[in-house]
């Protein structure tokens, strides 16, 4: 693998994270990582979505007159959303309830559009399929963290099954309610942005 494609993997996953260092994605990712079963398939769903769409777009570059692309781009992404969200009212009726709108809001997500222009119009499909999917990837990570603290605090649950011993509740332990709140999302994010910019110092504002 050469140095080109591996950064073109990596480097959305930690560097370029869509959500931590390009803040894109923030609703969903609030939305949507009360429990991990939720973020898991949303963030399946998005990768999915940004590597197909890049893929379609990318091998379709060459024919798309410019005055038009946002429309076609448009299009396709709107194609795999309307696929996804049918896969999963066929196999994953209540995941698909419990997501509700954000899965047909993918269509407008940042990180689909903002790839498809930045990267998939000017690069190869293959490229371009691995960068969809890298961003995908990197957008899912977060949203499983942010998910994981989330349903073990605020239910004692990880996947719908209790992982926190009854004998911790008989001894007072109670379960965080505000965790579950829109608000500790956010400021979960905020912590992960923290820790990776800590980490990352050229990431840090001067």
């Amino acid at each position: 693998m050469n140095a080109k494609l591996k950064e073109t993997i990596l480097n959305p996953i930690f560097k370029g994270n869509p959500i931590t260092v390009l803040v894109l994605g923030i609703c969903s990712a609030l939305a949507v990582t009360v429990q991990l079963k939720g973020a898991f398939v949303m963030g399946l769903s998005v990768i999915i979505v940004t590597g197909l769409s890049s893929l379609v777009v990318s091998s379709l570059r060459k024919t798309i007159p410019n005055r038009v692309r946002i429309i076609i781009q448009l299009v396709v992404v709107s194609l795999m959303v309307i696929l996804v969200d049918q896969f999963l009212k066929a196999y994953a009726f209540q995941i698909e309830k419990q997501l509700s709108v954000y899965i047909g809001l993918i269509i407008t997500n940042c990180i689909v559009m903002g790839r498809i222009e930045a990267f998939a119009l000017g690069n190869k499909p293959w490229p371009s399929f691995l960068d969809g999917v890298s961003n995908g990837a990197g957008y899912a990570m977060i949203l499983i963290i942010v998910a994981f603290f989330r349903e073990l605090l605020g239910s004692g649950t990880l996947f719908g099954f209790q992982v926190i011993p009854q004998c911790f509740y008989e001894a007072g332990y109670m379960n965080n309610g505000l965790v579950i709140l829109p608000p500790m999302a956010l400021i979960l994010l905020g912590c992960i942005v923290w820790v990776q910019r800590s980490i990352q110092k050229d990431l840090q504002e001067k």
